[in-house]
């Protein structure tokens, strides 16, 4: 976890005050941290559904999305991109929406990477689900700043 503490890391926080939330189902919240528990040592991924605008991501439910970086898959995840449009196509005309990605960091703070920096997408949210020695210890909720394009943190609404 100390690569956390490195410039490198650092740099893509931040810190200031987003006020941007989310609302999530509890469904959706099991969904993630199952997932990131049964593929635990290795990064896991899939999507957000739901409904999103300016300030307000609605995650109804998620979706379990194969990691196909199977090299360097205790580090790093990439989506099958076949499964994405499938979900996608599902999606059509249902008034839903992809409107995220998550992933797991297997015994790493739930903070983003220069990687998951690199391959960030405006108005997505990206929750990190930190899995330690097998359990989920944190899971925190990320999207970019559209002024200095790194992640800050988003709150959940009350």
């Amino acid at each position: 976890m100390e690569r956390f503490n490195t410039a490198a890391y650092r740099a893509v926080i931040d810190e200031a005050q987003d006020s941007r939330h989310y609302t999530i189902s509890e469904a959706a919240t099991k969904l993630m941290q199952d997932t990131a528990t049964a593929g635990y040592p290795h990064e896991v991924c899939g999507l957000l559904i739901g409904m999103v605008d300016e300030q307000h991501w609605q995650i109804e439910r998620a979706v379990a999305i194969e990691n196909i970086n199977k090299e360097r898959a205790s580090d790093r995840f990439q989506l099958d991109p076949a499964a994405y449009q499938a979900v996608d196509r599902a999606l059509r005309r249902s008034g839903q929406e992809i409107i995220g990605v998550f992933h797991s960091h297997p015994d790493c703070l739930a903070r983003p990477s220069p990687t998951d920096l690199e391959n960030a997408w405006d108005m997505f949210l990206y929750p990190i689900v930190s899995v330690c020695d097998g359990q989920v210890t944190d899971t925190a909720y990320w999207a970019l700043n559209d002024a200095s394009r790194q992640f800050c943190t988003i709150t959940q609404s009350s």
